[in-house]
């Protein structure tokens, strides 16, 4: 049974592992792939260099929204974030990286959002089923170019 507001997303993606977890924590990067985040930036590494906090601005249509995220990871099958300051009341969630073939992988996203300002009820139901699919598919998209100029 999900957890109210969680949203759940999975694909295949054409690329191994390594490549998918080396896409997804490439934060700098983010704007010139992902369509609603205007802008990313890393404000403190972990020791292995892999970013601990990161800022994003995002344009949800009705609002620009700014956090924090705070990132943690079981390198390479697992990203998990939960939000630290921002517009957002609450976000936590994971990516799952399940390693198909040498160059497939399943990537999963789960994800709760509470925004903590009000949205009308059907606009807030498509931006929470359509945000999550539409961000593990430009990863895919993103994780698979970078998989062909390898």
């Amino acid at each position: 049974m999900a957890i109210e507001g969680e949203q759940e997303f999975s694909t295949e993606v054409d690329a191994s592992i390594t490549q998918c977890f080396n896409t997804l924590v490439d934060f700098d990067a983010y704007p010139s792939w992902s369509s609603p985040i205007q802008s990313a930036a890393v404000l403190e590494r972990h020791g292995n260099k892999l970013g601990r906090l990161v800022e994003f601005e995002l344009d949800m249509k009705l609002r620009t929204v700014r956090y924090v995220l705070e990132y943690q990871y079981e390198k390479p099958h697992r990203l998990l974030w939960q939000s630290q300051e921002g517009d957002v009341e609450s976000i936590d969630g994971e990516y799952l990286l399940e390693k198909l073939g040498p160059k497939k992988t399943r990537v999963t996203c789960r994800q709760r959002i509470v925004l903590g300002f009000w949205v009308p009820g059907p606009i807030r139901s498509l931006i929470e089923r359509t945000a999550l699919r539409q961000s593990v598919l430009e990863l895919k998209a993103e994780a698979e170019k970078r998989a062909r100029s390898a």
